[in-house]
């Protein structure tokens, strides 16, 4: 006896291709119509703006370059613009020697102190970065608590507010979460059966950590010490707050020119040379990254 397939049953590459069909068709467009709200949003909130900051540089309060001229020719704007990238590197590698630890160990705990240490994480989310930076005022004042503890124990105090340190300790404070974040959810998808056989040849536990896990985790380190870098960059309460005269950062000589002076020009002159600064810096950082990257993965 012979039997017939049913013809309601679809075998082979046929089966079910009426629905992929129909998004392969919608796809194309479809994509683009689902990043148009994101694309108006970032033209409303960044793009224009920015082009009048832009534009106001180059005419306000003449049409011409004079805005940058004096910016570049004066001392005190070249000292603050080497100071605020030098503060920023000092905190993003303060964050990420802080991050990679308490990332790593949110990989190797059990589910609920895992928990335990994200919440930790997001609370400074759910708080004001002005209330921060004030209990870090509270903290590191002449006469605040950590001072205290230290004369407590019979040692000097110890110069904390108004100084460059008091200005990274606080902005450490404060992005500390945007680098554990990426670093933790690169380690997450890390096989540590790699360490362990690894170890298995030979390795002892620390080379293995070092050529095998660390390598593997760069791209976290990377795309954590870039979000850091740049958000230490345009700085404002916490330098102003913790920060002294020889802790100034130019988001405080912008605020002045704009605010106090009424010098849209200059201000906007000194925003588009940091802008400019910023996007020089991460051209030349890049491809070095990502060669050093792919070093890293050959060796391990």
């Amino acid at each position: 006896m012979t039997t017939t397939p049913d013809k309601g049953l679809r075998t082979g590459p046929a089966a079910g291709s009426g629905r992929p069909a129909l998004l392969s068709r919608f796809r194309p467009r479809g994509a683009i119509w689902l990043a148009a709200p994101a694309v108006l949003v970032l033209v409303a909130a960044l793009a224009y703006p920015l082009s009048i900051v832009v534009w106001r540089s180059f005419v306000d309060p003449a049409p011409g370059i004079d805005n940058y001229v004096w910016f570049f020719q004066s001392a005190v704007n070249r000292t603050v613009l080497q100071r605020t990238f030098v503060v920023a590197a000092w905190v993003t590698l303060v964050s990420l020697i802080c991050a990679y630890p308490y990332a790593y160990a949110m990989t190797i705990v059990g589910k609920n102190i895992r928990l335990v240490l994200i919440l930790c994480v997001l609370v400074p989310f759910w708080l004001s970065g002005v209330v921060r930076t004030l209990a870090w005022v509270i903290l590191l004042q002449d006469s605040g608590v950590i001072n205290s503890f230290l004369r407590g124990l019979g040692l000097s105090p110890v110069k904390l507010i108004r100084t460059l340190p008091g200005v990274i300790i606080g902005m450490t404070q404060v992005l500390l979460p945007f680098m554990i974040l990426p670093i933790y959810s690169v380690m997450k998808g890390i096989d540590t059966r790699l360490l362990q056989a690894a170890r298995s040849l030979g390795a002892k536990p620390w080379r293995a950590f070092l050529q095998i896990y660390v390598p593997l985790s760069l791209p976290g380190v990377y795309a954590g010490a870039i979000i850091v870098f740049i958000l230490s960059l345009g700085f404002y309460i916490t330098p102003a707050l913790l920060g002294g005269p020889r802790s100034t950062m130019l988001s405080s000589l912008v605020q002045n020119q704009v605010l106090s002076l009424l010098n849209w020009g200059r201000g906007g002159a000194m925003g588009v040379v940091l802008l400019v600064a910023t996007f020089v810096l991460l051209a030349i950082a890049a491809p070095l990254m990502r060669q050093k990257h792919t070093a890293s993965r050959r060796e391990a």
